[in-house]
């Protein structure tokens, strides 16, 4: 590899001259790379059919390009805040983005599905290695004053890409052969990789952290165990899976248990694997904690919509990705104005009307059946995408803003690891209470449509009840102390 100076500053401030312009290619660099991975989480959503048509195979064989990817983000993305102290920006980013070249072009050159799953789970392994980097790095360059507009950036990545991933896929599938889905981002990733190999420099300073093999071992249990339980629930049936669904989520939760035991002992010596006293800032708990709902509902919500807008009022593929896209380019142009706002107000006053915004409209969701008009569900998602717009970046800035420097690598795996848990399980409880209720009707004699409104307004009712919790939440909500180092979590 060419030798580009490098420079390792620690918590270095975005300064004036040459460190302000490194800082902010490299926070560039980042964002551009997060959007190629996070477009990839997406992409797949409308494709399931066509694979299960081109590959001769089954629904249960199928979804294990999703399930496989998000089972191995949750078993990458604890370990990450290892890799970001032991290792340096530019080899960790070398990593991510190589990782998932690799695994992009396996998926392109793939002539059946199980190599097609194993390029997934390739490409999970550097996904879950970017969103942590990103974070950790904004956390170590901005300064506290300015880190709402920087994470306002971040939002409008994290927002966007999924809202297009569909999009993209359906017009693709209109007139290519599937693998063109990742042909097509092959050169992108590259490209991407080429540049930040090129540009990138290193601004951390690595320190010596061991890593507990015995915690390695009891995260993939844990984390693995809860992701892949909760999956086999979302899929609606567990005909076909060799175990019942209950089994991995139960051995995940005792494994999840002698975990955190495990961090609680091993922290004292600053060598645990993640660590907890990330949660002894209120405000990280309580962001925490309204994240983990609001990707409840974020993700319950992007799977049963398409069900709902196929199977109840019969759109197309390509028109439901067109209908959907409104509100996550809604969510991304209002990120950056957020973020600015997050700066000179504090989070309280955006978290609070954000999450009463989402809690509304969940409940008008719960209203739909197989008479509501496509543009009702339009409205409804862009007004969503309003409230999520206005949590997400505040959450994600106050959240790690609240800890010490020397945790926000800590902080930033924890905040991954809980969004694919907290996914798998909307997932999870959106579709079991879906399909209960809906079996429940065919059974009474309901025609299909109007079984499976009545399950979908039983699983978006069972969503605004636990939204509420996050409205009493947000108003405790408060900005991080400036020096970003509260006494509450500064036992170190």
């Amino acid at each position: 590899m060419s030798a580009e100076p490098t420079m390792n500053t620690s918590n270095a401030p975005a300064g004036g001259g040459d460190l302000a312009a490194r800082n902010r290619l490299v926070i560039l660099i980042l964002l551009v790379s997060a959007f190629v991975v996070i477009l990839n989480e997406t992409i797949m959503v409308v494709a399931l059919p066509r694979l299960m048509d081109d590959l001769g195979v089954t629904a249960n064989a199928v979804q294990w390009l999703t399930t496989a990817f998000m089972l191995t983000m949750a078993v990458v993305i604890p370990v990450t805040g290892f890799l970001l102290q032991r290792l340096n920006t530019r080899p960790v980013f070398i990593l991510a983005m190589s990782t998932f070249a690799a695994g992009t072009t396996i998926c392109a050159v793939s002539p059946g599905l199980e190599l097609l799953i194993v390029g997934r789970v390739v490409q999970a392994c550097g996904t879950a290695i970017m969103m942590p980097l990103l974070m950790t790095t904004v956390m170590n360059l901005v300064p506290p004053e300015n880190r709402g507009k920087t994470m306002g950036d971040i939002s409008l990545v994290i927002s966007v890409a999924p809202a297009l991933g569909p999009t993209v896929s359906g017009l693709i599938l209109n007139v290519l052969d599937w693998r063109w889905i990742f042909i097509v981002v092959v050169p992108i990733a590259l490209a991407a990789l080429y540049f930040g190999w090129r540009r990138m420099v290193n601004v951390t300073t690595p320190r010596y952290a061991p890593v507990d093999v015995v915690s390695v071992i009891l995260s993939v249990f844990a984390f693995g165990g809860i992701v892949y339980g909760l999956s086999l629930m979302g899929e609606g049936g567990e005909a076909a899976t060799p175990v019942p669904a209950w089994v991995p989520v139960v051995v995940g939760g005792v494994a999840l248990v002698v975990f955190i035991l495990r961090q609680l002992l091993l922290q004292k010596r600053d060598q645990a694997l993640l660590d907890l006293r990330t949660f002894l800032s209120k405000t990280f708990s309580l962001s925490i904690f309204m994240m983990a709902v609001f990707m409840m509902a974020m993700f319950g919500v992007f799977v049963l919509l398409p069900i709902y807008l196929q199977n109840v009022l019969g759109l197309e593929t390509l028109q439901i990705g067109l209908l959907l896209l409104p509100g996550g380019l809604t969510m991304g142009i209002l990120a950056r104005y957020v973020g600015r706002l997050y700066d000179r107000f504090g989070p309280t006053v955006l978290v609070v009307p954000g999450s009463a915004v989402v809690c509304m409209v969940l409940w008008s969701l719960t209203f739909m059946d197989q008479n509501t008009s496509p543009l009702f569900v339009l409205a409804a998602h862009v007004v969503l995408s309003v409230g999520l717009a206005f949590l997400f970046t505040p959450l994600f800035t106050a959240s790690l803003g609240s800890l010490p420097p020397h945790l926000y690598s800590h902080g930033s795996a924890v905040l991954g690891t809980i969004q694919q848990v907290a996914g798998a399980a909307g997932v999870a409880l959106f579709v079991a209470l879906m399909s209960l209720r809906s079996s429940a009707e065919l059974a009474a004699g309901a025609p299909e449509p109007v079984a499976l409104s009545a399950g979908i307004q039983l699983a978006f009712q069972a969503g605004a009840i636990i939204s509420v919790l996050t409205v009493l939440a947000a108003f405790l909500i408060r900005r991080p102390e400036p020096a970003g180092v509260p006494a509450e979590a500064a036992g170190h």
